[in-house]
């Protein structure tokens, strides 16, 4: 990954120059690009192209402008990068790759708003980090895995920081708060008592099925299995009626991404152990917003987590994320209504925050968020309607909202918002 950076870093080296310099717009004004990183391909088109529709909007309400601390005024363009490839239908180790030395290289850009796959940011992040310039930030709207700010796996978090130096932020919780709220919402709300956990093999899925399964056990829930299931495989049959001779269990939990055969997953468990209201079902934030899920048959009444505040509930309190919703439907001719296009907004003020303490250059908007108090939006102008806190020394956000949705007549409903005990 070093020798590729380096590879990237000498081929744009005359655009990189000019990036430390706060970049140009070639008119005698200067100019600054912010970019997205997300899979634009796939099962996550339509969110994504939602949040990226809704970062434009923003953009364009504060008149593509800010300034930095000496005054000094940017006009603000932005770029949607895709880190998702048609032929997998999702994000991509090679593109992720392609993306990060391909934000390094271009000339004005200052920082990147993403990514959606903890998987993908585990790629990018390192290589933003060893920037010249920089290190460059990214900050994300939906990244949960632990490992990115904390101690986690081995060599986590710094190995993804060569230099030492942090760049990366998020504006959402983790998946060791999440998952904790699933189990202790499975134990005291739905009355589990045996649960079997599956993952997706992913980064992500590993990551917050395990903290499920290590927190199931003190809320009185057995579980009867960990495992990961191959999401390749034409059905799961097999492996519902494993479980089924097991005896007992009246739960599945499944941590996953639904775009990761979540819906055949979901369609062998109906169909081998029964209905949600028999055998509860819960996921984690990774089926949260994808309509074809929504509207699968099988799928009504699953129950699902997600690490943060439901785009209803965030509207539902008024002020500046109803004032934006309300916008948005002006514009666009449809509803705002997915969560993480509205952090996505969240994650793009943070860096707007750290434009206006820097000095222009990738490497002061860094600073400006891991040095000092570090980055916060007030709850009068923050999109979450309430503060937003970034950790200096971790990069995390200080919110630890939880929310439980249930999948009702097609629709994502919110069931209540949950506290970590």
């Amino acid at each position: 990954m070093k020798k590729t950076m380096k590879v990237a870093a000498f081929a744009g080296v005359a655009s990189l120059l000019l990036a430390a310099c706060g970049g140009s717009s070639g008119g005698g004004g200067k100019s600054l690009t912010i970019s997205s990183d997300l899979p634009l391909q796939g099962t996550n088109k339509d969110q994504n192209d939602e949040a990226n529709n809704a970062m434009k909007l923003y953009l364009d309400q504060i008149g593509n402008k800010v300034k930095d601390k000496s005054g000094t005024e940017y006009t603000l363009s932005f770029k949607a990068y895709d880190d998702s490839t048609a032929a997998k239908g999702s994000w991509d180790d090679a593109q992720c790759a392609k993306n990060a030395q391909d934000h390094v290289a271009n000339a004005n850009e200052i920082a990147v708003m993403g990514t959606f796959n903890s998987g993908c940011a585990k790629i990018i992040v390192p290589i933003l980090n060893q920037d010249p310039n920089g290190p460059m930030l990214m900050v994300s709207n939906a990244n949960t895995n632990p490992g990115l700010t904390k101690p986690w796996d081995p060599g986590e978090p710094e190995k993804y920081y060569p230099t030492g130096v942090r760049n990366y932020a998020r504006v959402i919780s983790t998946d060791d708060f999440q998952g904790a709220a699933g189990a202790q919402f499975m134990a005291q709300k739905a009355g589990v008592k045996k649960c079997y956990v599956l993952n997706d093999n992913s980064t992500y899925g590993q990551g917050v099925s395990k903290a499920f399964a290590d927190n199931a056990p003190k809320q009185g829930i057995t579980v009867a299995g960990f495992a990961p299931y191959d999401p390749k495989q034409p059905n799961y049959t097999a492996l519902f009626n494993k479980i089924k001779a097991l005896g007992g269990v009246d739960c599945i939990y499944v941590g996953a991404t639904f775009d990761q055969n979540g819906g055949q997953i979901v369609k062998d468990k109906v169909a081998v152990l029964g209905d949600n209201t028999k055998v509860k079902f819960l996921a984690p934030d990774g089926f949260v917003g994808y309509p074809d899920f929504d509207k699968m048959p099988e799928a009504q009444g699953a129950y699902m987590s997600f690490s943060g505040l439901a785009a209803d509930s965030l509207i539902a309190r008024g002020g500046k994320p109803a004032e934006f919703a309300k916008a948005f439907q002006a514009k666009y001719g449809s509803p705002l209504q997915n969560s993480y296009s509205i952090y996505a907004v969240a994650a793009l003020q943070v860096i707007l925050a750290a434009i206006e303490q820097s000095d222009g250059t990738r490497k002061s908007v860094t600073s400006a968020v891991f040095s000092g108090s570090g980055i916060s939006v007030p709850t009068d102008s923050s999109m979450l309607g309430q503060a937003i806190q970034i950790d200096p020394k971790t990069g995390d956000t200080t919110a630890r909202d939880m929310t439980i949705l249930q999948l009702q007549n097609g629709k994502e409903m919110t069931l209540m918002p949950w506290t970590v005990q």
